[in-house]
């Protein structure tokens, strides 16, 4: 049988997607627990997401978040950390703790069989870490020596300085979570205890479980091995002042340097805003996919870099709006002329073409996103931090067909801001501040050191 592959298949039946139910139940220590049933496979993963991130860290204090993340598995209850270590590898259970701005969060995926005991040693991560000095100072080190190598790292130095730059000093989100050299030289063990006792609470925190687990069971073993983590009184009211958006070049210098990794944005309102579908769709027709207008100008037409993009960017409390390229750096002036040109042009409107295609990118790639259980917890992860209805994910593909162009064409006037952009260029400034002079890309600041 020969097909003809000249002509595209039709879309012959309407995608239908159902979120699987979940269940909230609240432990006797004011944990909240969101459980989705999934048995395909025997293998439960669990997250639990703490609200204490970097955001919360004191002036001079940088990092001691990310520290506590470090220190929190290193030896707990009656195993030193090499024991603990050992036993989840015996038990075959892939543990992790990570941070951001807004959490630390633990996670761990499991066989079914062996749910109970890798619970257990959560449970004692959380309830009694060791934080021994001598661990204590080789994460440390550990910590110092990754911040001296990513000063080299142009990509983290033009995302960091980006997000330093745009939010301003006095707003915490605009510090990394990794931390500051200088502040993390200074925190001393008994600090980072000191965060562990003021923050990680369960009534502090919520866990997601996805997996192949009874009702039943689950409670008896959160019962069991995490109900005795005991509640406390914490502070954690996040204030902040954002800086107010300009129109403004800022050059990290890097001497030598044959790139320019280019970073430019504003600030945008948070997830929860009713505008946020519209924006989605803006935004995947602008920068957000590989048939974008920006990546198809710089990457297909002008030849300048291998990939161009623009997001959206969110936090709890917080967010911005970002486009991203690295190119050569004889090309640096000329690139960002043609991402000024696409945000000057959307603003004129999308066509029905560009967002009928990004409609059915977005619906024909969502019920993908819920294929394994470490998806599915990310997605209702980010429903619960970002406080979004409970019907969300069951209509979002609604939400996305009932987007007309003229919502898409009012979020791009509302929400695109060329004018106001703070761009930051990661190169060496004898090479591009000539390809700066008698551009309308707003004043120029040079920075030596970030």
């Amino acid at each position: 049988m020969k097909f003809d592959r000249s002509k595209k298949p039709s879309i012959t039946s309407k995608l239908i997607f159902k979120m699987p139910s979940h269940d909230k139940f609240v432990l006797k220590n004011n944990l909240d627990v969101y459980f989705i049933k999934k048995d395909v496979l025997p293998i439960i993963k669990i997250n639990i997401i703490i609200y204490a991130g970097s955001k919360f860290e004191q002036p001079g204090k940088k990092g001691i978040s990310n520290l506590l993340t470090m220190c929190i598995d290193e030896g707990a209850g009656e195993f030193d950390s090499l024991q603990l270590s050992e036993q989840f590898d015996l038990l075959g259970v892939q543990f992790s703790v990570s941070g951001n701005n807004d959490t630390i969060q633990l996670t761990l995926q499991t066989l079914k069989e062996n749910f109970g005991k890798a619970l257990e040693l959560i449970g004692k991560i959380l309830i009694s870490p060791h934080f021994d000095e001598k661990d204590f100072k080789r994460e440390k080190r550990k910590i110092l020596t990754s911040l001296k190598q990513l000063k080299d790292d142009p990509d983290y130095l033009a995302s960091t300085s980006f997000k330093s730059l745009l939010f301003g000093k006095r707003n915490p989100y605009s510090f990394p979570f990794l931390g500051l050299e200088k502040d993390i030289n200074s925190i001393t063990n008994k600090e980072v205890v000191s965060y562990y006792q003021n923050y990680i609470f369960p009534n502090n925190s919520f866990i997601v479980i996805v997996g192949d687990i009874s009702n039943k069971e689950l409670r008896e073993n959160l019962d069991k091995y995490v109900s005795s983590w005991k509640t406390g009184n914490f502070d954690a009211q996040f204030k902040s002042t954002d800086k107010s958006d300009e129109k403004v070049v800022y050059i990290v210098d890097k001497k030598d340097s044959v790139q320019t990794e280019i970073r430019t944005g504003h600030h945008a309102a948070k997830r929860n805003s009713k505008d946020y579908f519209p924006k989605h769709l803006l935004n995947t027709i602008l920068g957000g996919q590989f048939s974008s207008r920006i990546n198809l100008n710089l990457r297909e037409k002008q030849g300048y870099t291998y990939g161009a993009g623009s997001s959206y960017n969110y936090f709890k409390d917080s967010a911005y709006f970002s486009v991203s390229t690295s190119v050569g750096i004889e090309n640096s002036a000329n690139a960002l002329n043609e991402i000024f040109k696409e945000l000057n042009k959307i603003r004129d409107g999308v066509t029905e073409e560009e967002l009928k295609f990004a409609k059915s990118s977005i619906v024909r790639k969502f019920p993908l996103s819920f294929e394994t259980n470490s998806q599915v917890t990310s997605n209702f992860i980010g429903k619960v931090i970002y406080d979004l209805p409970d019907d969300y994910f069951d209509s979002y593909i609604n939400n996305i067909n009932s987007v007309t162009i003229e919502d898409v064409n009012k979020a791009a006037q509302e929400s695109i801001f060329p004018e106001l952009a703070t761009t930051v260029l990661v190169g060496d400034k004898e090479k591009l501040i000539p390809q700066l002079e008698g551009k309308d890309f707003g004043k120029v600041e040079v920075i030596n050191n970030f």
